[in-house]
């Protein structure tokens, strides 16, 4: 349950553009449910407790890394009074996707180890990997135009006077989010539309042209806003040089008033950027994230509207190149994501960048595996008996349940990829009510809804003992948290800990013996069993095919990605103190604190003092900690 409401700003601004105001020939453009967006903003953004899970360094700055949801976020920075002054945000672009994480085996440290004492090479193609599904981009429009718009009214809320905001988007939704911040934000506060544009192949026997850019919607909060010319700058190729010395007509240079700027040229609204792009000397390089942006995209942006000391948040984070951008400039960042591995992958960078920052989790009474879709994937195997394959109505309904007694029971699901369905309140139940019981026909008698949070249980049962007069349909509340809480199962690992003489300094060593998943273990399954079948079906067709399935070994250390110790706090719930920590690259190479080496795993983790707790991450992204 939420700890109270946090007031947004009551109304979008007089006079602008709305959506529902907007006619298309003779179609009216207009975003479902729009009044139950406007009942949820009057009441206010969702405070939930927010706890510290790790520390990284001192963190004068109080720069931090968040797990939870853009509002949740919000309420929570302005409960605290923290104001942004540079937002940058690269939302799901409804565009229909499923984007996925490729996880990779590491190689077994007792292999390496023999490979190394048989001085042979390693050998990268006989790497083993699968997918891990991360987030589903998959909106009807009116719905994803409804959690924009909360989410912009959230973030507005906590913006600076003198703030910008840039919203990333392409062309499968971004014309429509325009109107929403005119809408927002003020028509006379929009700055520019910038599209970056890069290079790749097509499909083949694609019938178009290739689409190959992005659109980057940039607004101010007001007129007074932050705008660094001379650190964007770009300097004059050779020939506007020569133009401007010799004045030619046509050229734009004739103008006696005209000062052509030594330090370069403002850069245009369309950047050629590789998506790659360039990274620092010192900076980190890529991860193996699906929607990572370039280096430079994010430097030109913070460079140009903020200064050293602001502070830059991204509420959709990634993979961190926001944060990370951020830090390398002398900015302060938050960096906020619902999708655990998108955490996990910032923090990791950003401590290889140096940084120092607070971890902080939003406690909003559910439980998520690693993200949104993969838990509203998996409560469909969670809910007793609930069978999907019924002809009820998916827009409602995630499926039915059968009873001896009460016959087929069709089970509503909160979307936990939606925010704003959290709560069940007097609104959301009576859009059931109203929409989806009339339908259901005389041979249903009662329903299942399942819910995360509700405002007043007892008003909410009032609301339905008034409103349910329709039909005969009984409408059984029950608690989605329990389902979700009561599956969670956590790793299991041995070690051996012990000291050992380094050189000429004395180290504590954990050793890890063995260390099993069984999330993992059943990931690879899944994976070896549709490859197999579609190996002996390609050979059934007379088509060459191969199929090497993925073998873990009796110790199963390759499924481990990351390791720490704190030799801090002793207690299992106080916040992460790591002073080692080892991660595993897809190669078998290690990063020791931070530091990149050349280095296999041995399967140790060495610190100056005696660890008091472990924790482990496997490579789909679950960690588990263990008291020593």
């Amino acid at each position: 349950m939420a700890v109270r409401y946090i007031p947004y700003y009551p109304d979008t601004l007089e006079g602008q553009a709305r959506l529902d105001n907007f006619v298309r020939t003779s179609r009216m453009l207009f975003y479902k449910d729009n009044n139950q967006v406007k009942t949820r903003i009057q009441r206010g953004m969702p405070l939930y407790e927010v706890t510290e899970s790790e520390t990284v360094g001192a963190n004068p700055d109080g720069n931090i890394v968040m797990h939870g949801e853009c509002l949740s976020t919000c309420a929570y920075l302005k409960d605290k009074g923290i104001e942004i002054d540079l937002v940058y945000i690269d939302p799901p672009f409804a565009s229909g996707a499923d984007y996925a994480k490729k996880i990779y085996v590491r190689r077994n440290p007792l292999v390496q180890k023999a490979i190394n004492e048989a001085e042979q090479q390693l050998d990268n193609s006989d790497m083993q990997e699968f997918e891990e599904k991360m987030y589903g981009d998959i909106w009807d429009k009116e719905h994803y135009l409804n959690w924009m718009y909360e989410n912009l009214m959230a973030i507005k809320s906590v913006m600076s006077d003198t703030a910008s905001i840039y919203v990333h988007l392409d062309y499968h939704i971004g014309h429509y989010v325009k109107i929403l911040m005119d809408e927002i934000f003020g028509e006379e506060n929009f700055r520019n539309e910038i599209v970056w544009c890069y290079y790749g192949p097509g499909s083949p026997g694609m019938r178009n042209f290739n689409r190959k850019h992005d659109t980057i919607f940039w607004y101010s909060k007001s007129e007074d806003y932050q705008f660094n010319d001379k650190d964007i700058r770009i300097p004059h190729d050779a020939k506007t040089l020569d133009n401007f010395k010799k004045g030619l007509d046509g050229s734009g240079f004739i103008s006696e008033n005209y000062d052509l700027d030594q330090n370069g040229k403002i850069p245009e609204d369309w950047w050629e950027m590789a998506i790659a792009g360039r990274f620092p000397k010192d900076g980190v390089k890529r991860v193996d994230y699906a929607t990572e942006k370039p280096w430079a995209l994010l430097e030109r942006i913070i460079n140009a509207s903020s200064n050293e000391g602001m502070l830059v948040a991204d509420f959709f984070g990634g993979s961190g190149v926001a944060a990370a951008v951020a830090h390398k400039l002398g900015r302060k960042f938050v960096h906020n994501d619902v999708n655990i591995n998108s955490i996990q992958t910032a923090r990791d960078r950003l401590v290889s960048a140096g940084a120092e920052f607070t971890m902080m989790e939003v406690r909003d009474g559910v439980r998520l595996f690693r993200n949104p879709v993969q838990t509203m994937e998996k409560l469909v195997r969670l809910i007793p008996g609930l069978n999907t394959e019924t002809n009820l109505d998916k827009r409602f309904w995630a499926g039915s349940i059968y009873d001896s007694q009460k016959g087929k029971m069709p089970v509503y699901l909160p979307n936990l990829m939606d925010s704003s369905s959290r709560v069940m309140d007097k609104t959301e139940m009576n859009h059931i009510i109203r929409e989806a019981l009339p339908d259901l026909g005389n041979d249903v008698k009662q329903i299942v809804v399942y819910y995360i949070d509700v405002e007043d249980i007892e008003e909410l049962r009032q609301f339905i003992h008034d409103e349910n007069t329709q039909t005969d349909i009984a409408i059984e509340l029950r608690d989605l948290k329990q389902v979700l809480d009561d599956v969670v199962i956590e790793d299991k690992a041995t070690w051996e800990m012990s000291q050992v003489q380094v050189e000429l300094f004395t180290k504590w060593q954990i050793k890890m013996l063995t260390f099993h998943s069984d999330y993992v273990m059943k990931k690879i399954e899944a994976f070896n069993l549709i490859g197999d079948q579609q190996h002996q079906k390609k050979l059934a067709n007379n088509k060459k095919s191969t199929f090497k399935p993925i073998k873990i070994s009796d110790e199963g250390l390759e499924c481990i990605e990351w390791l720490s110790v704190d030799c801090t706090n002793a207690q299992k719930d106080a916040p992460w103190h790591s002073d080692a920590e080892v991660k595993i690259d897809k190669t078998g190479t290690v990063t020791v604190n931070g530091t990149k080496t050349r280095n296999l795993w041995d399967a140790t983790i060495q610190s100056d003092d005696k660890p008091l707790r472990l924790k482990v991450r496997n490579i789909c992204g679950d960690e588990v900690l263990f008291v020593l």
